[in-house]
């Protein structure tokens, strides 16, 4: 009964505290401060506030995350983007829906660079409406396509949201990128044919035949782009360097690109992506000493264990279980930040897995899927409103567009579900699991 009065507690303060618009990460520290002045919860420690709060942004896998933010934002700065949207046109482009299917093609291999959907939706979101729309697409139907491909970006390696998650899980950041590749191409896949069918349906333009000396001339152009994301997974997958040194490897090889290759970034430039991702680093060390703190708390009271029961009650099955989990995911990530969600439910779910029978490498993957899903899902979905600025469409029309692929995509999200290897398959077959 304790265990269910604050988990009831913890709910109605954190969501108290969120709703408020205090951001996610002192949400969880106020949350947790405030409930050890409870005569029902552990009692207030100073000490352990102190040492949860530093040992929690003191790991050395975070190094990760700012360094794939960097290289992501090195990467924006170099002009690759262009290369990557006209090589992307040549191929794809002569197919029916062909600027809808260079969209796909584009937030693909452009999330081997960002590993951000918000970052693929603001940074060539603008680029490809302006272009679907100057060659007789319909705003609705360029907005529709560009956000929903833009959830790709967090699936497919490096992605910013599996490193959180394998922090707070303790898992392999590698054999969780690992694990996202054939999921983020099926949602690759998933859009694609989906785009297809509007564009037979809906007369979608088309665009010339094969040029094959344009398309060989704009793949060697988009050539040191695309070595990017094959450095950083196949070191990983090879056993040169961890996700970690290969996010610094990531670093280095676009400062090269930039200086060396396209000479388009100088040491003014580097000096303002150093300082914005030191200000995004800070914010995300901060995040991660309260999600220890808080994952401390949750286990000094016992709410895992309690949670765990409730789920077993409801069914012995992991399938069943994965499903529920799935939904109720779903709803958070309509409401909530993905990064938000992630903190809160993952040090509740980790020390359940062995009890429920959850694989935690393909949970995780479900888990990043379903958040990203929440992106593009109103009535809060946070890339919703970034296409709103990026575009001429207001937010009832951008709302409006994603409608046809939110079908297709619920359908990965259950295979992936389903379907245990589609997950796991690749990482065992490079001894990663």
């Amino acid at each position: 009964m304790p265990e269910v009065l604050l988990l009831v507690a913890f709910i109605a303060i954190l969501m108290g505290l969120y709703a408020l618009g205090v951001p996610a990460a002192y949400s969880l520290g106020m949350t947790v401060i405030a409930i050890m002045f409870l005569p029902i919860g552990p009692a207030l420690n100073l000490v352990v506030i102190t040492q949860r709060f530093w040992a929690g942004m003191t790991s050395w896998v975070l190094l990760a995350i700012p360094f794939f933010l960097m290289a992501g934002r090195v990467m924006n700065l170099t002009g690759i983007t262009d290369d990557m949207f006209n090589f992307a046109t040549e191929l794809v482009g002569p197919l029916s829906g062909g600027l809808a299917q260079v969209n796909v093609v584009v937030s693909l291999i452009f999330s081997g660079m960002s590993g951000s959907a918000v970052a693929d939706a603001a940074g060539i979101g603008s680029v490809e409406y302006e272009a679907m729309t100057s060659n007789g697409y319909e705003g609705d139907d360029a907005v529709g396509i560009t956000g929903a491909s833009s959830i790709i970006g967090p699936i497919i390696p490096p992605s910013i949201p599996i490193v959180i998650y394998a922090v707070l899980a303790q898992r392999s950041i590698g054999t969780m990128f690992v694990a996202g590749i054939v999921p983020g191409l099926l949602m690759a896949l998933a859009m694609a044919a989906t785009a297809f069918y509007l564009a037979k349906r809906d007369g979608w333009p088309k665009g010339d035949g094969y040029d094959l000396s344009g398309l060989f001339e704009s793949f060697v152009r988009a050539v040191p782009g695309l070595i990017a994301p094959v450095i950083i997974v196949g070191g990983i997958l090879s056993g040169y360097f961890t996700a970690t040194e290969a996010a610094l490897v990531a670093v280095v090889y676009a400062v090269g690109l930039g200086i060396v290759y396209y000479r388009s970034i100088g040491l003014t430039d580097l000096y303002e992506v150093s300082k914005n991702t030191f200000e995004d680093t800070v914010s995300i060390v901060v995040i991660f000493g309260f999600a220890n703190l808080y994952a401390y708390w949750l286990t000094l009271a016992g709410i895992p264990g309690m949670i765990g029961d409730a789920l077993v009650a409801v069914s012995a099955s992991p399938l069943v279980t994965m499903l529920l989990l799935a939904l109720v995911l779903l709803v958070l990530g309509t409401f909530m930040e993905g990064t938000a969600v992630l903190l809160i439910m993952v040090p509740m779910l980790v020390p359940l897995y062995p009890e429920l029978g959850i694989d935690p490498i393909q949970f995780g993957i479900v888990m990043v899927v379903t958040l990203m899903y929440g992106l593009i899902t109103p009535p809060f979905g946070l890339i919703l409103f970034v296409l709103e600025r990026v575009t001429e469409e207001s937010l009832d029309d951008v709302m409006r567009s994603m409608l046809p692929y939110y079908l297709p995509l619920a359908f990965v999200i259950l295979l992936i579900i389903l379907f245990p290897q589609l997950s796991l398959a690749v990482p065992r077959a490079f001894g990663l699991l």
